[in-house]
């Protein structure tokens, strides 16, 4: 999904590399996540942080993704994108649990 001239398949070794960066990241970042999934929660009371961090993922897919993808489009798509960004946060936050590399591997190969 990826803006890319070359067409290359990631490697199975590299995609566990990745998955393994990720869980670490998440378990750096797990109280930003926290605070984001709150905020959607209490979008009355405080959209700000929810609002902020839509508007952010939108603008990286946008930068970094093939926006011409059917896939990338229904991320950008404001009325289907919520349901696969708070599935996606809720799998990071699980990703700090000492199972989260399997659940974050997993989660990505069946999305």
């Amino acid at each position: 999904m990826r803006k890319s001239y070359v067409i290359n398949n990631i490697k199975l070794n590299e995609f566990d590399a990745l998955i393994k960066i990720t869980v670490e990241m998440s378990k750096y970042l797990y109280p930003y996540i926290k605070e984001i999934l709150k905020s959607k929660e209490d979008f009355e009371e405080n959209p700000v942080i929810w609002n902020d961090f839509n508007k952010r993922f939108i603008e990286l897919i946008q930068e970094r993704f093939n926006v011409d993808s059917m896939r990338v489009k229904k991320l950008l798509n404001q009325a289907e994108n919520e349901e696969i960004i708070i599935k996606s946060l809720l799998i990071l936050s699980f990703c700090i649990s000492n199972q989260g590399y399997q659940k974050l591997k997993n989660f990505l190969y069946h999305f």
